[in-house]
Formats: C-alpha cells, structure tokens, sequence
C-alpha cells in the first residue's frame, strides 16, 4: 500500500519532464519560440533544466520503491 503513492508520482513526474523535454526539444528544432514574449536562448535552457529535473525526481521515485 506504501508503494502506490511513490508510483503515482514517479509516474506523474516522468511522464511531465518527458513531454517537457520532448515538447522544447521540437520547438527548438522547428527554430519556433518556447515561449511567448521570453527570450528564446533563456526560454529553451530553463524548460530543458526543469524538464531534466522532473523527469530525475520521477525516477527517483521509482528507485525508492
């Protein structure tokens, strides 16, 4: 029962910094903005480090089961 919460959330937090980093990833590509009325250059490093620190917070909770 202790493990269904660590699942739930290492699930949420993968599957967010994955589509994340996927999402910048193609828009950086496609030389498109990541977002609207920021700087590209900035835009594109902090959603790729907030990305990357989902997606290592979820499979952390993974490695705590």
């Amino acid at each position: 029962m202790e493990s269904v919460p660590a699942i739930f959330a290492g699930t949420a937090f993968a599957l967010f910094g994955a589509a994340l980093l996927l999402w910048t990833g193609v828009r950086v590509m496609h030389r498109e903005p990541v977002a609207l009325g920021v700087a590209p250059v900035p835009a594109a490093a902090l959603t790729t480090l907030f990305g990357a620190a989902s997606l290592l917070l979820g499979l952390w909770c993974f490695g705590r089961l």
